[in-house]
């Protein structure tokens, strides 16, 4: 139906990214009902936007070919991881199997409950839940994609024999009520939803090609086969589920995926199976990593490096994801009519200047004379400290210099005050004043120190 590239689109600011571009084959695209189906049905998705369902970005028409843009999502379908972990011989865990068939029924429960802007439910239907469209990220990322498309496939799958063959290829996840062209609804999803949590259990496929007998007839008789036992905790419980999921009665079976969901959610609970997007990524790089590596710079050598021009938004650089063709020429951008003049090269700044060396006295010899001499005219007062009897009779007792006639002035006045006080408020303001002494004494002697060193 479709050709499958990589593309990877380029703003007119540069922002990039990739995309998944699906491009109708001009067989198909030619024909007006399909078109108007696949319109149709790519509007209705494009208004999706949940966790495990694929974005549609862009839908279009260039020339006469038409195409569907979509997000991207790199890792394996699960009909190419299946197959993988048979290649590898590498058991699939049961709760990651578990996980992935609740991350779709979270999916369905969106899209079908999904309404219009005006209230009114937009009646949505996958019609092809199938592994080849669930697809699971190298992030643990479980994510469905092309809702609606097999509703455009069906409308001129008469018309087209290869198409009707690849249908026919799909009857196997089809619900009784679909096979038998009957109108279907939501619980059609279920039911195929059941099959591939059916497969996954039995580890093969539920309807196999038996002689003559097409899957479809086989379909449409819905004979389900019983699960075979593979002693997992509860496994009645987790069958009880499966087979309500697969009932021919609609009315039988799961009436939203949300009531699956929750049955399914449940018995995970009660069996202790605990899975997470980390988890499951974890275990698909351990299991692949060397084939996820190789796979990954293939890709990145098939869609090039950017381009140094700027494509539109609407552009999209098409490389098929299988060509082993080599990358195309990067596009120069187009001239300017007044380029801009260039600019000088911006000059080194100037390093710092060096800071000065350290002197290792900040004054001249000259001023330190002076203080020496200024220090010898004013000798500093003696302090005598007493042994006090107890820590309360602390004092200090300054022996005046006989030579010196006492003096009532204020600043004398000012020390009796002083005293007076630190007899009132015990041993510990004379404490604080004797360390205060102390420390200018010192400092006295060191500068007097420092002088006698440095003198001619």
């Amino acid at each position: 139906m479709a050709e499958i590239y990589l593309a990877r689109a380029e703003t007119e600011l540069g922002a990039t990214r990739l995309a998944v571009v699906k491009q109708i084959l001009p067989q198909f695209a030619g024909s007006t009902s399909f078109a108007e189906m696949l319109i149709h049905e790519a509007k209705l998705a494009a208004r999706l936007s949940h966790a495990h369902i694929v974005q549609v970005f862009d839908l279009g028409r260039e020339g006469d070919q038409l195409y569907i843009a979509m997000e991207y999502v790199e890792g394996y379908d699960l009909n190419a991881l299946l197959r993988r972990c048979s290649q590898e011989k590498v058991a699939l865990p049961v709760e990651f199997a578990l996980g992935i068939v609740a991350d779709i029924l979270r999916a369905l429960d969106y899209a079908h409950r999904r309404l219009d802007d005006e209230g009114v439910p937009l009646g949505l239907i996958h019609r092809d839940v199938s592994p080849s469209n669930v697809l699971v990220s190298f992030e643990g990322e479980v994510k469905l994609c092309d809702f609606g498309i097999a509703l455009a496939n069906n409308a001129i799958a008469q018309q087209s024999a290869e198409l009707d063959e690849a249908i026919k290829g799909k009857a196997g996840y089809m619900s009784p009520e679909h096979a038998r062209g009957e109108p279907i609804d939501a619980r059609a999803d279920i039911f195929a939803t059941g099959i591939l949590l059916w497969e996954l259990m039995a580890g093969r496929r539920m309807y196999t090609p038996r002689g003559d007998q097409p899957l479809r007839d086989q379909a449409r008789k819905g004979e389900v086969p019983p699960l075979p036992p593979r002693d997992l905790p509860h496994e009645e419980r987790l069958h009880a589920i499966v087979m309500k999921a697969l009932s021919v009665e609609k009315s039988r079976r799961y009436g939203s995926a949300s009531a699956m969901l929750r049955d399914l959610e449940d018995y995970m609970v009660v069996a202790k199976y605990s899975v997470s997007p980390l988890r499951l990524g974890d275990w698909m790089v351990k299991s692949f990593g060397t084939q996820v590596l190789a796979e990954r710079k293939g890709r990145e050598r098939s869609i090039g490096k950017p381009s140094e021009g700027r494509l539109p938004a609407t552009a999209h650089a098409m490389v098929p994801q299988t060509s082993d063709a080599p990358p195309p020429p990067e596009s120069n951008p187009p001239p300017e009519s007044n380029p801009p003049p260039k600019s000088a090269p911006p000059t080194k700044p100037a390093p710092p200047r060096p800071l000065p060396a350290l002197v290792r006295y900040p004054v001249s010899n000259r001023a330190m004379r002076a203080f020496r001499a200024d220090l010898e005219a004013s000798p500093a007062p003696k302090i005598v400290q007493e042994s006090p009897s107890s820590l309360a009779a602390t004092e200090l007792d300054i022996i005046e210099d006989p030579a010196i006639e006492p003096a009532e002035t204020a600043e004398t006045a000012e020390t009796a005050e002083t005293a007076e006080l630190a007899r009132r408020e015990g041993p510990g303001l004379p404490y604080a004043l004797l360390g205060v002494a102390v420390a200018a004494l010192v400092a006295v002697l060191v500068a007097i120190a420092m002088l006698r060193s440095n003198a001619p």
